[in-house]
């Protein structure tokens, strides 16, 4: 019985070898989620995936599989954008790489999410048309944060409902995802100081449009504070740090 065929856009996630030729690499699609397939003789035929089978890259993808369990196989890959203005810069392309890691990491094989999809799609767009990397990239951490259901709250402190306009020294409790003001977080353990003004405008970059989000300029202060806040974050939710932003962290120490 022939497996029925799907087509769907699909941004690579990672790969490995598999035997001498093939190879088994993990798509992240627009309409089926998380995939894994296998690529027959992707080694040995450039021509047949050129460039389409390389971190990151968008491609149209052609596969078929019996069910929904088990390795599907990957037909054809061509090529939508291969992000030419990333991979000619080393911080670029470990931030894409990095991005790819989250997207990895908070998505569940076989669980479609549009929306995480397209901000993947709208954020290598960014980065691709030279928008500042580390602030794309914060922007990046907080609108994946709240598509996944882990939304940090920066509105109001999560202790006493004080709103920020009404705070004038915060602490993000990383444990608890949110704000909190002076008595309710002094002393706290896993509290991270933080400026009311980096507050404000990570608020502002949670909903402006994609397209005018290079309008919002952080300060090395909020930078910094963001920074902070996101990779410790990140480091409760996933129990781990992303192997990803400790090779990102070297790259930037060199240049």
């Amino acid at each position: 019985m022939k497996r029925p065929s799907f087509k769907t856009q699909a941004f690579v996630l990672r790969f490995i070898n598999y035997g001498e030729s093939d190879l088994i690499v993990t798509f992240f699609t627009r309409e089926f989620g998380k995939l894994r397939g296998i690529a027959k003789g992707a080694r040995r035929s450039r021509k047949r995936f050129s460039n389409a089978i390389e971190p990151f890259s968008h491609s149209i993808l052609l596969f078929s599989r019996r069910g929904e369990g088990g390795l599907a196989i990957i037909e054809s890959c061509d090529v939508i954008n291969h992000y030419p203005g990333i991979r000619s810069d080393l911080e670029k392309t470990m931030t894409a790489s990095y991005m790819i890691d989250l997207v990895d990491h908070f998505t569940a094989e076989g669980k479609k999410s549009a929306g995480i999809f397209q901000l993947l799609d709208d954020f290598l767009k960014l980065l691709e048309m030279g928008n500042s990397v580390e602030e794309t990239a914060r922007f990046f951490e907080l609108r994946l944060l709240r598509l996944s259901g882990y939304e940090p709250v920066f509105e109001r402190c999560v202790i006493c409902n004080t709103p920020l306009s009404e705070i004038n020294t915060a602490f993000f409790d990383t444990t608890k995802g949110g704000i909190k003001c002076l008595p309710c977080g002094r002393g706290g353990q896993n509290c991270i100081p933080v400026s009311t003004g980096t507050l404000k405008i990570l608020l502002m970059g949670k909903q402006i449009e994609t397209n005018r989000i290079h309008r919002l300029v952080l300060s090395e202060t909020a930078l910094k504070e963001s920074r902070d806040i996101f990779r410790h974050f990140i480091r409760h939710i996933l129990g781990r740090e992303p192997k990803s932003l400790r090779v990102l962290d070297e790259i930037r120490k060199m240049i």
